[in-house]
């Protein structure tokens, strides 16, 4: 968050610098007001774009295994812009490359999941995922030692979990 905000007053002043200079090579004929106007307008221009470019970037970060299965949008009446163009605040990623199941169990895996909210630290999960019956339940001492005792969570065959999860192992 503070490196953000270096940047964004790096961009004011790489804006009103460019008026400045463009204001020296034109003779002075450009307003006043036009240097703070520049930085202003690129102080919101790249707080905007890091908003929206944030899941884009957190997902080029993500490692290799990783999938992410659900994007969570939203939209806030002090940013209008975002009723036209929602704003994702939030990414739900599973972990595939460490996916594991129990011999006797060989469609529940255990699995992280991962959820990565803007301005937040990053969440671990850990969760049973039964691909046969497309249901989730979180993890405890009794849902490993025997799966049928786990709070399972009914998802259907087309969740986004069970979709991203499953289906390459069909």
């Amino acid at each position: 968050m503070f490196l953000e905000l270096i940047a964004t007053f790096v961009a004011a002043l790489g804006a009103a610098g460019l008026i400045l200079l463009l204001n020296r090579v034109t003779g002075g004929r450009l307003p006043r007001w036009a240097a703070p106007v520049a930085a202003g307008a690129a102080m919101i221009g790249f707080a905007i774009w890091s908003e929206y470019s944030w899941a884009d970037r957190t997902r080029a970060q993500l490692p290799e295994g990783t999938a992410v299965f659900r994007s969570f949008e939203q939209s806030a009446f002090w940013k209008p812009w975002t009723y036209i163009w929602p704003q994702t605040h939030a990414l739900a990623v599973v972990d595939t490359a460490t996916a594991r199941s129990r011999p006797d169990a060989a469609d529940v895996l255990l699995v992280d999941i991962y959820l990565f909210a803007r301005w937040r630290a990053p969440e671990r999960t850990p969760q049973l995922v039964d691909c046969a019956a497309g249901a989730r339940a979180p993890v405890s001492d009794a849902a490993l030692a025997d799966p049928q005792a786990a709070e399972w969570q009914v998802l259907g065959p087309d969740a986004p979990l069970i979709a991203t999860l499953c289906a390459p192992r069909e």
